[in-house]
């Protein structure tokens, strides 16, 4: 039974009578007659009894009255929604995301994208770079949030900002008390380096800064994330060179210098998705990444 069939039948219940009820439906009545009679032979029982009067509803109609405009508000219901989900009003947006990154920057932009369509449900995921480019092509994420994105058929990159490079150390180091730093600075100053994945980063960044400055580079630590590089740069282990973003970390005994390098000025942080990716929800977030990348940020 579809929905014509469904306003065809309330109306003539409602009327209790084929003349008005077609009247009502701006249709003729033979019409109007034969849609009935195909629907109650569509569903194997009379809906109704035809008297001189009118139509009465049988035992089965009656109770087929009852769950039509159920059926009929669930069914506008859906095509709402169905047209509130094409124009990304709704629906869901998995959104891939690395460490640092949540320290500033793509909090912003999911506010904001938040604020302009807050029946779109926003999943995060904690990914590695890797794990974002697999999640992309398998579909079980929308959008990703990385640094260094390699080039890679079906995934188009977009540079949302790029971040000054800093470094931070232990407060009572003797570095601390310099207004900024330089790569020779650090010669033999223990490092800790991020992140220790096999795809290209930060990491690979600083040795190859270090390599093409001469300055010898004495690795302490290699983790995974910014949230460890800058604790342990907070227990006394050695420096970290990172982005401004983690100066938002604020773990004790820490302190942030601007790093000036000819190599290692700034990286700059990428939103990712499936290139042809026409998804309403996905096109809406991107106005708005594009909007935040236009804006100066301070």
């Amino acid at each position: 039974m579809d929905l014509r069939d469904m306003r065809h039948f309330l109306a003539v219940a409602e009327e209790g009578h084929m003349g008005r009820a077609a009247a009502r439906l701006h249709l003729s009545q033979p019409p109007l007659t034969r849609h009935i009679q195909a629907l109650e032979e569509k569903i194997g029982v009379p809906l109704f009894v035809r008297t001189p009067k009118g139509m009465q509803l049988t035992d089965a109609g009656r109770t087929l009255l009852e769950e039509t405009p159920n059926l009929l508000a669930l069914a506008q219901q859906a095509l709402e929604r169905t047209r509130l989900a094409g124009q990304g009003l709704i629906g869901q947006l998995d959104v891939g995301l690395f460490g640092s990154g949540v320290l500033d920057v793509i909090p912003r932009i999911l506010a904001r994208f938040h604020q302009e369509r807050p029946e779109v449900k926003i999943v995060l995921h904690n990914l590695t770079k890797d794990a974002q480019l697999q999640a992309l092509r398998e579909r079980r994420i929308t959008v990703g949030f990385n640094r260094l994105v390699p080039e890679e058929a079906g995934i188009s990159v977009e540079t949302v900002l790029r971040e000054p490079m800093v470094v931070a150390v232990a407060a009572s180091h003797p570095l601390a008390v310099r207004p900024s730093l330089r790569l020779p600075d650090l010669d033999g100053v223990p490092l800790i380096l991020y992140p220790n994945v096999p795809m290209r980063g930060l990491a690979q960044e600083v040795a190859d800064a270090f390599r093409a400055e001469g300055v010898p580079l004495r690795v302490e630590q290699e983790v995974e994330d910014v949230l460890t590089a800058v604790a342990l740069v907070s227990a006394g282990f050695g420096a970290a060179i990172t982005t401004q973003s983690a100066t938002n970390l604020r773990l004790p005994g820490v302190v942030f210098r601007p790093l000036h390098s000819a190599r290692l000025k700034e990286l700059e942080l990428s939103c990712l998705y499936r290139s042809g990716d026409t998804s309403p929800a996905l096109r809406a977030f991107l106005e708005v990444v594009h909007a935040f990348a236009l804006t100066p940020q301070k």
